[in-house]
């Protein structure tokens, strides 16, 4: 007979502990608190571009000056990502989260108060944008441990707060500005980012724990016990009884154990052994930060994918504007083109996940269609002319930067990339080589566009380091599967093949000399 044990169920404040991956169950909470999360922080960064007119009326700075509060708050949020992830491992997913939604908050209410852009560079900027990595990173990391066959069709799913956000946030906060000013609308947001802290207290940690086999012990165990009782009084034990057969669950046979011990102490030291037994063995140590990823082949190649793809992915959302004005579109039907985008990017998102959550299929591979699709959109917007062309490209571009934008990060935990064991580190390093192009592209494309005076120049940086993204992201499944291992996996089976050694005998030597010696005499008679 065999004895299980079954998931246990911790309470709220502790951990929940299964035996698999549960695909469901608490981590419907969790993909819930995740679509909050986004919502209060993507979506708020993308909408952010309502106060610009009124921050250069209020402060008399330029639209480049204005424009670096986004700048340097993305940058510090994807910089201190490798920060967020040691803080994750070392104090949990819940307070981290929790406190990243106090520092975001804070520093928009402070914000509220500013009397110049330099105090929005250090309130925003710094104090938001190291919230924004707090709160953002370890949630849709702990998502994608409640989650194993779904995870890519959840995780898309709950990443579609950003674009509601966007679609919602935007007409909201402009109808409250003129109702009470940019500056109480300011201090309404960071009150409501707030509830990102009541986000994180729903994000229990998860503990996978294989079942364990206990056999229940034999009958000779229990029937040498209740003997060596009986003849305890008699001072005779099974050992003194000279049978012949060793007892081989006697305490004298088992390593440790000696003749000198008294036998009444055998139950209770049994008792002990089964305890022992029943206790789970220590968890190893979580290491706060695992650079062993930048070893890993396949990993540095997706790495160089996000750096280079991130090139791509702001471009239509800051130059789409000032493209269809060019283009002598009203403002009003450029708005129109911005939305149309974030909705077209809802359906992006959900498309992907379910298109992922297909079995069998290749994840990685449906990234790298998604990626070339993606770099078409980008090189087909110099082309369109007039409102229809511009909206045509704009859902076009908007549902594949859906596809790309809301799977990219959760790949990570593909064993084609890094595997879910290691993922909370590899999205640490990875978000953190992303911030590189993200401080650079913006200022990278401003300068090609003053260089030529063509909005199109910005677009054809952002496919070029699209096209370079899909290159190495092309990559990634053969670094992992590549020739090396190839070679190795060869030389294994020749070794299993060929067997050992055959084992000579010792004295092999000696029966060589004996030959010798033997033939010598016999030519001596001779």
């Amino acid at each position: 007979s065999k004895m299980t044990v079954k998931a246990v169920k911790m309470p709220c404040t502790s951990a929940n502990v299964y035996t698999k991956v549960p695909d469901g169950g608490w981590g419907w909470t969790v993909a819930f608190a995740f679509f909050v999360v986004e919502a209060l922080t993507y979506g708020i960064i993308k909408s952010f571009g309502v106060f610009f007119n009124d921050l250069m009326e209020s402060f008399d700075e330029t639209n480049s000056r204005i424009s670096w509060i986004i700048s340097i708050c993305v940058f510090v949020q994807t910089f201190t990502a490798p920060l967020s992830t040691v803080l994750s491992n070392r104090f949990g997913h819940r307070l981290v989260v929790m406190a990243g939604g106090l520092l975001l908050s804070t520093g928009m209410v402070i914000a509220s108060f500013a009397r110049s852009v330099v105090d929005m560079y250090v309130t925003i900027g710094v104090v938001s944008g190291l919230g924004y990595c707090l709160s953002f990173l370890p949630t849709v990391t702990i998502l994608s441990q409640y989650f194993d066959k779904r995870r890519s069709l959840v995780t898309a799913v709950a990443s579609t707060g950003e674009c509601f956000a966007v679609f919602s946030f935007a007409p909201a906060i402009t109808a409250l500005k003129e109702q009470i000013g940019w500056r109480y609308s300011m201090l309404s947001v960071g009150v409501l980012q707030l509830g990102i802290t009541a986000c994180g207290s729903l994000l229990r940690p998860i503990v996978i724990r294989e079942q364990e086999e206990v056999k229940a012990q034999p009958p000779e165990e229990s029937t040498e016990t209740k003997y060596m009782l009986e003849n305890e009084q008699t001072c005779t034990s099974i050992e003194s009884i000279d049978s012949g057969v060793d007892i081989t669950t006697s305490p004298s046979n088992v390593p440790g154990k000696t003749k000198a011990e008294p036998k009444s102490e055998e139950p209770k030291q049994h008792g002990q052994n089964l305890i022992e037994n029943n206790r789970t063995p220590p968890e190893p140590k979580t290491k706060l930060l695992d650079f062993s990823v930048m070893r890993d082949y396949s990993f540095i190649c997706y790495a160089f994918f996000g750096l280079f793809a991130t090139l791509g992915f702001f471009a239509p959302s800051l130059y789409i504007i000032p493209l269809s004005r060019s283009l002598g579109i009203g403002k009003d039907h450029s708005a129109y083109i911005l939305s149309a985008m974030a909705i077209a990017e809802v359906f992006g998102r959900i498309f992907a996940g379910w298109v992922l959550n297909k079995k069998p299929i290749r994840k990685i591979y449906i990234e790298l269609i998604c990626v070339i699709l993606l770099s078409v959109a980008l090189v087909a917007f110099p082309f369109a002319s007039g409102f229809w062309g511009l909206m045509i490209c704009s859902v076009y571009f908007g549902f594949m930067l859906g596809t790309v934008a809301g799977t990219h990060i959760p790949l990570l935990a593909e064993d084609d990339v890094v595997g879910i064991e290691r993922m909370s580190s590899a999205a640490g390093v990875y978000v953190f080589i992303q911030s590189l192009a993200g401080l650079a592209g913006p200022p990278l494309a401003g300068v090609l566009v003053d260089t030529t005076k063509n909005y199109s120049s910005a677009f054809y940086s952002c496919a070029a380091g699209m096209v370079l993204g899909a290159v190495f992201l092309a990559l990634v499944r053969p670094c992992k599967t590549g020739l090396c291992h190839h070679q190795q996996q060869q030389q294994q089976v020749e070794e299993s093949t060929a067997g050992p050694p055959p084992e000579l005998p010792d004295d092999f030597i000696d029966m060589d000399i004996g030959k010798a010696e033997n033939s010598g005499k016999g030519s001596d008679s001779v």
